[in-house]
């Protein structure tokens, strides 16, 4: 049975809500129609104001390159998905044991401090972990542990992130080298790269890269396939991404070319 196109176009805008970002050959495929038809929809449906045309499908109409949603905001979206994704990080910790860590802030790091600290809770460490980080949440809560000792990066506190950002943030970045880093990110493209709304949180995560031994982002699905406004890291510079399902088969073929492990958590 044929469906009408604006019973069409409600499915496509409940998709593209669901799913943050959506390609014409996804939604060609999922209706069973031609990629025109599709585009013609999208065109509707962004001329509506449900949904914002992008190169190759559309996002959400908020979904703009400078939005960026506060800490407390992002603290409570994607929860399961985020804790999947930190067990997988922290997996990455224990197998790898190394002897510095660097912490981007974000809502994903903080989920990777708490199973951190859980299994601190019950696990006999017999020496110290150096964690660095220019987030306040992050430092606050390992303050009080005895197997990681924190250092925290100084700068002018921005208070949508509640990090440290700023030239004396990145200086003291650069006279570091950390054996391994989690960056988090609002975007993972396979062009663009990855990508952030703010130029000063931009360039603490882009000297985070830059520090690190090893660098691995951890980024759920809604960022996959995103451009925000500033680029801090091309994929090639990465060695890992941890996320929490598959990447569209464009981004999969850029992320395997520029050699970077992708974990998909719940896998391990």
């Amino acid at each position: 049975m044929q469906m009408f196109a604006e019973e069409r176009q409600r499915l496509v805008a409940a998709r593209v809500a669901e799913a943050g970002r959506v390609s014409v050959t996804e939604l060609a495929e999922r209706f069973a129609v031609t990629t025109e038809t599709v585009r013609r929809d999208l065109a509707s449906l962004e001329q509506a104001g449900v949904l914002r045309r992008v190169h190759g499908g559309a996002v959400p109409s908020d979904s703009v390159s400078t939005t960026e949603t506060t800490l407390s905001e992002r603290l409570v979206q994607h929860l399961h998905e985020k804790h999947l994704i930190a067990e997988a990080a922290a997996e990455l910790v224990a197998s790898s044991r190394p002897g510095s860590i660097l912490l981007d802030a974000g809502s994903s790091t903080e989920a990777l401090v708490d199973v951190l600290l859980a299994q601190t809770g019950r696990r006999n460490h017999a020496a110290e972990q150096v964690v660095i980080t220019n987030a306040l949440p992050l430092a606050d809560k390992l303050a009080g542990s005895p197997s990681h000792a924190v250092h925290l990066l100084g700068g002018r506190i921005r208070g949508l992130t509640r990090a440290a950002v700023g030239q004396e943030t990145v200086d003291a970045v650069e006279r570091l080298r950390p054996d391994l880093a989690f960056i988090g990110t609002n975007g993972v493209h396979s062009a663009f790269g990855l990508s952030t709304p703010d130029s000063e949180e931009a360039a603490v995560k882009e000297a985070f890269v830059r520090a690190a031994r090893r660098v691995v982002v951890l980024a759920d699905a809604s960022k996959l396939g995103v451009e925000t406004l500033v680029q801090f890291a091309r994929l090639d510079q990465l060695d890992a991404l941890v996320t929490d399902a598959d990447p569209s088969p464009e981004l999969a073929t850029a992320l395997e070319r520029a050699g970077v492990e992708v974990v998909k958590a719940g896998n391990r």
